[in-house]
């Protein structure tokens, strides 16, 4: 439930109104705009009567929220949520482009890439360390030394650094040395782990799991929002279905409909989705046109010998044409880079 404040209302008003929700056990968060003012209910609103509420003169109207979620809800917070990283934003108009490896191999290899796609336009540097593979007996990165790596990489360009963190045990470390921390599709519902992220107040990329709903997808940010770290991206990376033309299915749609139920940004992860470097152009591209917020597109400087992902990797070369696009096709839809 939300409850739409008049904008004549006092503080005192306020604060009166919200002491009297309180107090039938029901907590609330109020959010106040520039045009007007939202009082959230959160818990079990069936003991609010809506109609007691349209009696007082501080309330305009009483919406009622049919989606589990609030804190992430677009009803409970009108404007989009700007996700600001070391002045790079993400949202509102603002186009975060995260380009980088599948994972980190060498200080050669991360600060040159670094190096050629901030040159081209990115604002941060994505890269994995820790990598979740499918096989126990694939590279699964080189952890500690790679998040060394990563920050060497960005003293050398200043682009924030954003890895993925798949495990508790690292939060300390994460908080400390990374300025996005990312969890992965398969790490989407891991609950626990959703739970102490929400502690901290790190901007988090969360990515779409490999099957969930649109609704699942934005229940997991609820879960982070609900401990208090209201600084999340999304990220669509494609679903499973029957295909297997291509490594996962690039969702488009949830692009608008995640941003109609949500303020929150949301961007395209094209190299997952496709599997396949000669799609990543054309998603890239159709993603900004359906309202993307932004890009992750993994980037190699020698794709063939990658240990990771590299049929789905990009040349520096080829970032830097995708870039000239993105960036012309931001100006169209009214975002900057």
């Amino acid at each position: 439930m939300i409850i739409v404040v008049n904008t004549k209302c006092s503080k005192y008003e306020i604060d009166k109104l919200i002491n009297h929700i309180n107090s039938k056990g029901v907590s609330t968060n109020l959010v106040q705009g520039e045009s007007q003012s939202v009082i959230g209910l959160i818990g079990d609103t069936t003991k609010i009567d809506s109609d007691d509420l349209l009696a007082l003169p501080c309330v305009e109207k009483v919406l009622k929220v049919q989606e589990p979620f609030k804190k992430a809800n677009r009803l409970f917070k009108p404007d989009d949520t700007i996700v600001d990283v070391l002045g790079n934003k993400v949202g509102g108009g603002h186009i975060g482009i995260m380009a980088g490896p599948c994972s980190v191999e060498s200080e050669t290899q991360i600060i040159e890439i670094a190096q050629k796609v901030k040159a081209s336009g990115a604002n941060f540097l994505r890269g994995g360390a820790f990598k979740p593979r499918t096989s126990p007996y694939s590279f699964q990165g080189l952890e500690s030394q790679g998040l060394e790596l990563l920050k060497l990489a960005k003293n050398e360009t200043g682009l924030p650094i954003v890895t993925e963190l798949m495990s508790t045990d690292y939060i300390d470390k994460f908080v400390e040395d990374v300025d996005v921390i990312q969890i992965g599709a398969r790490n989407m519902q891991n609950f626990d782990l959703l739970k102490q992220i929400g502690k901290t107040n790190k901007p988090i990329l969360l990515k779409r799991g490999l099957s969930a709903t649109i609704e699942e997808w934005i229940m997991s940010a609820e879960y982070i929002m609900a401990g208090g770290n209201e600084n999340i991206i999304l990220c669509e990376r494609g679903i499973r279905t029957f295909e297997t033309y291509t490594r996962n299915t690039l969702d488009l749609s949830a692009i608008p409909i995640v941003k109609r139920l949500s303020h929150l940004p949301v961007i395209v992860d094209p190299s997952h989705s496709a599997g396949d470097w000669r799609l990543v152009e054309p998603l890239a591209k159709a993603a900004i046109i359906a309202g993307a917020d932004g890009l992750m597109i993994e980037v190699h400087n020698d794709p063939q010998h990658a240990l990771c992902d590299g049929k789905q990797s990009i040349k520096p070369e080829k970032f830097d044409e995708i870039m000239k696009k993105v960036k012309i096709l931001s100006e169209i839809e009214g975002k900057s880079i």
